[in-house]
């Protein structure tokens, strides 16, 4: 009997994903490390209709037609923007192509998903957004996959209910000679930041080091500190949040691990632990399970990506509106971002 069951919650499982099908046609423009990492492996498990993959030339697009023959592989942006059976295109190029890219794409009024950073400048985020409203692009929405995180959505809802007070986060890597730092790297946990807490002042910013700064920020209900630093390493990096609140002290590591702990009580001003033995009691909010290898428990899931290509998706196919990344949300943190530059 409870072998029959058994099977039975399997079948219905597998039956399930199957018949998960999408009906638009996605194209995807771009063959980085990044996409090759973490987008492409989402969307070949959501089955998506990929019909394209744009690049930037035609002996690359050949490599790519032999390597993915069921994709038509091409070099032309304006092949893929001129198929009125693609409602959804996934960038994922070089930052400081995106603009380009991303304009031609909401000009085209197909739907946009556009990998951070978005564009250089908020003059260019603006105008991004205005392009939206002009062609009406369905859906326009930015890669800040860290917003889908579990541990994070899991996060931003406590701490709705409760009071913070104070944050402490850390963002460290090696160094980045590649790019701009600030932009392509710390725009993530600046973001989180913008988040969780909502706008921020920053009241001191310290820059100690090449790529490297100290900053003091005040929300309106809440004061934090950031380290964003390139002068670590890439083999040890670090994405730390500390969030204390009047009853609680939240930690969340990497995006893998979210606990909390009580905050011993206080009798008449004096703090208990200080007069009696007090045992530290740490509850596990959320905790990737690296020893059973199913969806859920695969990095991908965890950084966010899978829920933010499924969410782009299901905007455009189901016409939800529950994008966490939009153009306009993105303005408080390119504005700080301006500010600490």
């Amino acid at each position: 009997m409870i072998q029959k069951l058994i099977r039975s919650l399997k079948r219905k499982r597998t039956d399930c994903y199957l018949c998960q099908r999408y009906q638009c046609q996605y194209a995807f423009v771009g063959m980085g490390q990044h996409s090759l990492t973490n987008l492409y492996p989402v969307i070949h498990y959501l089955g998506l209709p990929l019909k394209y993959i744009c690049v930037t030339t035609a002996h690359r697009a050949k490599l790519i037609g032999k390597k993915y023959p069921h994709v038509k592989a091409t070099a032309s942006l304006d092949e893929v923007l001129n198929d009125e059976e693609v409602k959804g295109v996934f960038v994922s190029a070089l930052p400081s192509a995106h603009f380009s890219i991303a304009s031609q794409v909401l000009k085209s009024g197909k739907s946009l998903f556009i990998e951070k950073p978005p564009c250089q400048t908020l003059e260019e985020l603006d105008a991004l957004i205005s392009l939206q409203r002009q062609y009406g692009s369905p859906v326009a929405m930015v890669g800040m996959q860290k917003r889908y995180a579990p541990a994070v959505r899991l996060l931003r809802k406590r701490l709705g209910r409760e009071q913070p007070l104070s944050y402490d986060m850390h963002y460290l890597t090696g160094a980045y000679p590649e790019g701009d730092a600030l932009l392509d790297l710390y725009i993530h946990p600046v973001d989180l930041a913008c988040h969780l807490f909502g706008r921020p002042e920053i009241l001191a910013c310290r820059k100690v080091a090449k790529d490297s700064y100290i900053l003091m920020l005040q929300h309106p209900h809440v004061a934090g500190t950031l380290e964003l630093s390139a002068a670590y390493s890439w083999t040890g990096s670090e994405e730390t949040l500390k969030v204390c609140t009047r009853s609680r002290i939240y930690r969340l590591e990497q995006m893998e691990e979210l606990t909390f702990e009580p905050k011993p009580s206080c009798i008449l001003g004096l703090p208990t632990d200080k007069m009696l033995h007090h045992h530290t009691l740490e509850e596990h909010l959320y905790q990737r399970n690296n020893a059973i290898p199913i969806p859920a428990n695969n990095q991908i899931y965890s950084q966010g990506f899978f829920n933010e290509i499924e969410a782009f998706v299901s905007a455009i196919e189901q016409s939800r509106s529950d994008v966490l990344t939009s153009l306009p949300s993105l303005r408080m943190t390119y504005g700080t971002l301006l500010n600490i530059k």
